[in-house]
């Protein structure tokens, strides 16, 4: 086991980190609003976005804060920043434009990005998703391409883009966890479909191989633990196969999945932020 990336300037609050076909990892950092693609060795390879100059300007928690009566991290992560400045004093709000975040323009920076995926070209795709509410892509050099969704509920919309992955045909598969339901787009970000029978996905992963297969968790919170949690198994088309798993803290339980990698179709790994660990999970299907 090795440690990579320490002391990195664009690490402050890390959302999530994936690997991508070339085995790089990449860090996306909410707190920072910025990503980081390192080689397998740990060099840094490419960056996007930017690290406010004010870090205590970061923008504060999103409508789920609200709806949930408690804090979400990006909250708590704020109320911190903020009990750091000197004096204590917050920042002015930022400029409207690029979305609802900071600056003007398609694109200046993410606003509490959440996830990072690939197509088959090497495009890239990040939800940014917290206050920005939409998908930007980059080419592979990590040129600005552009942006799509907004805040909503209709098709195309978004409340909270919490995860992303992309399939062999380049089709942008969205949990759009707020509003309970994954949306589909072709490559160019327009809507395709919906799945709205699995629940809140927290997390999302599809398998490589010639027939891929996606899993979505309907994870219950940071602070509850109530009938969901389930992990399901699903065609791209959206058709469940099955479904695993339910919220609590013993083994084959789930509570806030946060990431899941399933590199291997039947050997998934599974993290979970509320009961800090990672399980491996071995699926045996019928043959």
């Amino acid at each position: 086991m090795r440690e990579h990336a320490k002391g990195t300037y664009a690490q402050a609050f890390a959302h999530t980190v994936r690997v991508d076909p070339e085995d790089n990892f990449w860090m996306v950092d909410e707190g920072s609003n910025m990503i980081v693609k390192f080689s397998p060795e740990g060099k840094v390879l490419m960056t996007l976005g930017r690290k406010p100059e004010d870090f205590a300007g970061i923008p504060g928690p999103v409508g789920e804060d609200e709806s949930s009566g408690g804090k979400t991290g990006g909250a708590i992560l704020q109320q911190l920043l903020l009990s750091t400045r000197p004096g204590g004093a917050a920042a002015a709000p930022a400029a409207g434009g690029g979305g609802e975040g900071f600056g003007a323009g398609p694109f200046v920076t993410f606003n509490r990005e959440t996830d990072v995926a690939w197509d088959p070209a090497g495009n890239i795709f990040v939800s940014d998703g917290y206050n920005n509410k939409r998908v930007v892509k980059f080419d592979k050099f990590g040129n600005f391409v552009k942006a799509f969704g907004s805040r909503g509920h209709g098709p195309g919309q978004f409340e909270d883009v919490h995860t992303i992955q992309v399939d062999h045909q380049g089709n942008v598969y969205v949990g759009d966890r707020a509003n309970k339901r994954l949306q589909v787009f072709d490559n160019d970000g327009n809507f395709k479909t919906m799945f709205i029978n699995v629940g809140a996905p927290w997390a999302v992963c599809i398998t490589p191989g010639q027939h891929q297969y996606l899993y979505s968790s309907n994870s219950t919170g940071t602070t509850d633990m109530n009938d969901n949690g389930e992990i399901y198994k699903m065609e791209l088309d959206g058709k469940i196969l099955g479904k695993f798993g339910h919220g609590g803290k013993q083994l084959k339980e789930f509570m806030a999945v946060h990431e899941i990698d399933c590199r291997n179709e039947n050997e998934i790994y599974v993290g979970e932020i509320s009961n800090w660990r990672v399980q491996k999970l071995t699926l045996h299907p019928p043959k």
